[in-house]
């Protein structure tokens, strides 16, 4: 097995297709053809099994990517690093960003990854924790931004801040008129939120639970675009980090609260691969993300509790 045909494997499993992989390596499809056949008559395996819809890994492929995505992966950041000594940074970072995290950052922090590391190919990716958190693991994305807590994730994680929860209702709830609202006021609401296995579920349950509260879920939905659109069509109240909802509700879409102290907050966590060092790139890349949320927050675009970096214990600011 040589780098080539592992490129040109793992190209091909992530896309379902050579024409595809064809477009994405700048490798004619017969070249790309004749690596997997030699791949494949190495291993004495079939990789793929090929169809009118493309081609779908056999399970002995898979256990090859699974394998070998990874390594792949720091090959070619290898490479990158050494391009970018005694210059700027280059390569390509995966970055991973919840949905309510991405909503906020994405299009800003583009946009200056565009023109302050040109060098640079930066790729998004959104999706929620739990499968952000697989693909760290198997060594395809390079950092990813999303909640905590940080315990049991075995990966290298630093704490961003806290981000607050808000209460969020239609337009017409009255919420904007409120100052706050209390935890015994949402056990009285009819929700709408994301299901068990969602973190900020856990983080709401756990909040009512501390007073024998009850909780009244009415739907359940693991999108934060559904979450919004059911809470704008008057079907119920949710809770969302108050970033994410800010433009929806500066524009008249949606109400929000805050909750009354103790109130309701969310870690944000700062997460790479722990048995990987970072390439030049993605250093890079994380060091513009704390930049680009310390503007936000000094733009009140972002009410999020930062964590003093030069702090022992992380304490918040």
């Amino acid at each position: 097995m040589d780098l080539r045909q592992l490129r040109t494997f793992k190209s091909v499993a992530e896309l379902g297709s050579l024409s595809k992989a064809s477009d994405r390596l700048r490798i004619a499809q017969p070249a790309l053809s004749r690596h997997i056949k030699l791949l494949e008559h190495e291993l004495r395996i079939e990789l793929f099994t090929r169809n009118g819809r493309g081609m779908v890994l056999t399970p002995a492929g898979q256990l090859l990517f699974d394998r070998t995505a990874g390594l792949v992966r720091q090959i070619e950041q290898v490479r990158d690093d050494i391009q970018s000594v005694g210059g700027a940074p280059s390569g390509r970072v995966v970055l991973g960003l919840v949905p309510t995290v991405s909503c906020v950052l994405s299009t800003r922090f583009a946009r200056r990854v565009i023109e302050e590391l040109p060098e640079v190919s930066l790729c998004i990716v959104e999706s929620y924790g739990g499968h952000l958190v697989e693909w760290l693991h198997r060594g395809e994305m390079d950092m990813a931004l999303m909640y905590g807590p940080s315990v049991d994730l075995h990966l290298a994680v630093h704490t961003i801040g806290r981000d607050n929860i808000v209460a969020v209702g239609p337009r017409g709830s009255g919420l904007a008129d409120r100052k706050e609202v209390s935890i015994e006021w949402l056990s009285e609401q009819k929700l709408v939120l994301p299901s068990h296995s969602h973190g900020l579920r856990i983080l709401i349950e756990k909040a009512l639970s501390r007073k024998n509260l009850p909780i009244q879920v009415l739907i359940e939905a693991d999108s934060f675009r559904v979450l919004t659109s059911f809470v704008e069509d008057g079907l119920g109240y949710t809770l969302l980090p108050h970033s994410a909802v800010r433009a929806d509700a500066a524009a008249g879409r949606l109400e929000v609260a805050p909750i009354a102290k103790p109130g309701i907050t969310r870690e944000l966590i700062m997460a790479l691969p722990a048995d990987r060092q970072r390439s030049i790139a993605t250093a890079a890349i994380s060091d513009f993300i704390k930049i680009e949320i310390e503007r936000l927050r000094a733009e009140g675009l972002w009410d999020i509790r930062m964590a003093a970096a030069d702090h022992p214990d992380g304490a918040l600011k």
